[in-house]
This record gives structure tokens, sequence and C-alpha cells, in this order.
């Protein structure tokens, strides 16, 4: 075992991989050994999971507890996270699915009024309140680099405090993780039980609002929804209830629903299409209309005859070009996922409604004749861009149209 006590390194030298420290008490080891040296945040202890990066500057809440990010270690390429601090307010989900992060710089200071008071705080001490370990100091863009050129590798990320680092052992424990091909995630980050959502969005003075006179009823299937997602649903008219990744097309059908939607989500989604695929199928043939979303979009196409594929690296930030082959119109897209809809596995029917500007993915379906479409981007986008919330005034549409 190689024992490693936490160097000390000169402000501004490269050590082990690139991390810049005063003083390292925390590392990023990866299943190749190579160990870019930093310095501890968040929660002590270590975390392993498939080190990806975002490219956004704002929102970094809202990524840290975005459910999709299960089983993931998240790199910002952004190097000043925190300046907004934490609050209660932009949290996507109860208990962040992610794994940890990793930053350039220290946690900076909250500059932020919502910040303020008891309801928000630093985001050092709100990773510590998450049990959520981040390594800083490491050179990100380094990092980011060898993720683009050789694809999102496996890793371990440690804040080792006061202790020591076993570079041996965490190499031993990245190269043993099975990586998130043909992983299952959703049914850990689902809820467990039906409840019903009517909080819309967030207003500036105002906070959220409630939806008391829906028209349409919405069943959300959770395969990890983000509760901006449901927001959006609530302020277009819609009453939500959300049932489990689990939920069957009886129990969905059970519900009486205007219109089902499939949620974004972890993990990949042929291994969650083992139960989901046969769900989805059952909604398709009570000719429902249903709007599908990253995992929730992946998942339809499979019931639809499609395949998916894991990708090199993945769309994750909130700067993604998308175009829509109907209109002609790009929308700048939030996006994070690590699987695709392979363009050729489309069956007559089948439609392809969006494109990717950055590497010409499939980004969008629609069955010709049905009120079926999904989208492989997030729409509701939270903190932004909001190009796309076009997407759930469609939604609405197809079933205003399906009732008449």
């Amino acid at each position: 075992m190689t024992d490693v006590k936490s160097p000390a390194i000169p402000a501004g030298s490269m050590s082990g991989g690139g991390a810049f420290s005063d003083a390292a008490d925390a590392a990023l080891v990866l299943a190749s050994g190579e160990v870019f040296w930093g310095r501890g945040a968040g929660a002590i202890g270590r975390a392993v999971g498939e080190i990806c990066f975002n490219t956004s500057i704002t929102g970094y809440q809202e990524i840290l507890t975005d459910p999709s990010y299960a089983g993931q270690i998240i790199t910002f390429t952004f190097p000043h996270i925190g300046n907004v601090g934490a609050n209660p307010e932009d949290m996507e989900t109860t208990t962040p699915a992610a794994r940890g992060c990793i930053l350039r710089a220290d946690v900076t200071d909250p500059a932020s009024w919502r910040a303020s008071g008891q309801r928000g705080g630093h985001l050092d001490a709100w990773l510590k309140s998450q049990n959520m370990v981040a390594v800083t100091g490491v050179d990100t863009r380094r990092l980011t680099r060898l993720i683009r050129d050789g694809g999102a590798p496996t890793g371990v990320i440690v804040n080792a405090g006061k202790g020591s680092v076993d570079i041996e052992a965490l190499t031993a424990e990245a190269k043993k993780w099975p990586g998130l091909e043909g992983m299952d995630l959703a049914k850990e980050v689902s809820c467990t039980q039906t409840y019903s959502w009517d909080e819309t969005e967030w207003a500036l003075g105002q906070g959220f609002g409630q939806q008391k006179k829906p028209k349409f009823h919405v069943v959300a299937v959770d395969y990890g929804a983000k509760r901006n997602i449901l927001r959006c649903l609530a302020s277009t008219g819609c009453r939500v209830t959300v049932v489990p990744a689990t939920a069957t097309a009886a129990d969905i059908l059970a519900l009486k629903p205007d219109g089902v939607f499939l949620s974004n989500g972890p993990g990949d989604p042929a291994a969650t299409g083992v139960y989901a695929v046969p769900a989805i199928q059952g909604v398709l043939d009570a000719n429902l209309p249903i709007f599908g979303i990253c995992l929730g979009h992946q998942i339809l196409a499979l019931a639809l005859g499609c395949k998916t594929s894991k990708m090199h690296l993945g769309h994750r930030g909130a700067n993604q070009p998308v175009k829509d082959l109907e209109t002609g119109r790009v929308e700048i897209t939030s996006q994070n996922h690590g699987f695709v809809v392979e363009r050729g596995s489309l069956p007559d029917g089948v439609v392809e409604t969006h494109t990717s500007l950055f590497d010409g993915s499939l980004e969008g379906i629609k069955l010709e004749g049905r009120p079926v479409f999904s989208v492989q981007y997030h729409p509701e986008a939270s903190p932004g861009p909001q190009d796309s919330h076009y997407l759930f005034e469609r939604f609405v549409g197809v079933m205003e149209e399906a009732g008449k």
C-alpha cells in the first residue's frame, strides 16, 4: 500500500497531474493512476464515480442537486463557484445524488441577499450539510481536456482532513467501479410513493406560487425529476401527480391523466427500460399525449423501437445550441446526459425533430400522427436559458387537441 501524507505544494506549482495548492489535503485519483492533488472542501471522506464536466457559469446549486448526476462527480469549468452561496429555494431535490464536485478555486464567499439569514449560507457549509465531498485547487482546465480527449474516466475524490491519502487503494477502488453503462440509477433517485404537485415557478418578491385552477391532469413519471420541471408543468395549467419510476401502465392509467410526462434521470436508459419500456408502451396503446425529456426521451425512444448508446463525452452545460428542424429556430439549451438515441435506429413513423449544433447528435423525436414527442435536453433550464419553455406550452396544446 502506498500511504501518502498530504504534501506541501508551493503556491502556483504543479504536482501529481496538475493540482495547484498551498497545502494539499485532498486529491482526485483516476483509475489510470493519475493524481490531481488539491485542498479539501465540503464533507471529509471519499466518493467514487464517473468524472464529468459542466460548462455552466451559473446555477451550481441546481446542478449539484440535479438527480441526473447520480453516480457522477462534477468538474466545474467555471472557476468561481460559491459566489451566490446556497439556499433551500434552489434545491432541485431533497437529497442530492451527485457524489461530489471538483473546483479550480476555493469556494467563493457568498455575495447575494438570498444566501443571508437563517435560510441561506456559504456553499462549503451547504456541502458539509449534504455530506458531499469536494476538492478545490485542481487544474480543471487540464482535467477537462483529459475528459474531452479520452472520455469520462472513473475516479475517486478524497478530502482527507488531517488524515493521509492512500493512492494505491484509491486507484484500485476507481478501477473496480463498474461505470454507468448498464447501471440503473433511476430507482435510487425516484420517489417511492405517489404524490401531488401544485407549486409554480419562483418570482422575485413573491417566491413560489400555487396552481389553483388547473386545466389538465398530468401524471409525471419520476426517473429523477427536478423540482423546477414540475413547477413549469404546474405553471402552464397542469395538476401534476408524480409516480415512481417503477409505476406500471395500469398504475398510470388508473389516475385518468390527460397526458403523461416522462422526466429526466440518471444512468443507462436501457437498464431503466427493463421496467419502464413496458409501462410506456401501455400508455402509448391508450393513445394518451406523452412528453419526455432527457432520460424520459431516451426511454420513450426505446419503447418506440429505437436504440440508445453511451456517448464519448455527453452534453452537460447551459450553452448547448439545438436546432428545431420543423421551425428552423435555434435555441440555447441546458443539458445533462451521457447517453443518446441512435439516429440510425429510428423506425418508420418516428421522426427526428431537433438536432445538436455542437456534434450533430439527435436531440428530439416525435411519433407521426400521434400526440407524442420528446427532447434530449431540460426545457425548464433552471436557472436558464429559457429558450425551450415553449415545449411545455406545446404539451398543453396537444392535450387540448386530444381532449376535443
